[in-house]
């Protein structure tokens, strides 16, 4: 499964990067984010890890652990699922679009495990619905919109 998301938003690479990687940012643009525990201390860097718990809605609520395993700032960023039910990693690009904004884009991948792999289909066109409205929250979040 796989699919990408852009969305441009009016803040610098650098401020967008440190508030995506900010742990306890995180559910307030990831709304379905009921737990985000931090379990590497000190600032988020490469091998960082946190545990987050989602209940997506009409869906169990499920728990992952999660890890920077690339961390560039303020230009890329991969987050690997270490521990979870299914293995679906995130990779986010950082770039100014030209404006002084910043260019977000998003890749969204992974093989489903088990009976989710039947519904790939339509398993992504939820994520990816998922994902557009975090991203709008990231955007509404940042700009103050």
């Amino acid at each position: 499964m796989r699919f990408e998301q852009d969305v441009v938003i009016r803040r610098t690479p650098q401020e967008v990067f440190d508030y995506v990687t900010d742990a306890s940012k995180l559910a307030s643009w990831q709304l379905h984010k009921t737990l985000v525990e931090p379990l590497t201390e000190g600032p988020p860097r490469q091998g960082t890890r946190i545990r987050e718990r989602t209940k997506p809605p009409g869906a169990k609520e499920f728990e992952q652990i999660v890890e920077f395993t690339e961390f560039d700032r303020p230009n890329r960023l991969h987050v690997h699922i270490v521990e979870g039910p299914q293995p679906i990693d995130g990779t986010w690009t950082f770039t100014t679009d030209g404006e002084g904004g910043t260019s977000v884009h998003c890749v969204v991948e992974g093989e489903l495990r088990g009976p989710a792999r039947f519904f790939a289909p339509i398993l992504k066109v939820g994520m990816a619905r998922q994902f557009r409205s975090y991203h709008e929250h990231l955007r509404k979040n940042l700009e103050g919109a």
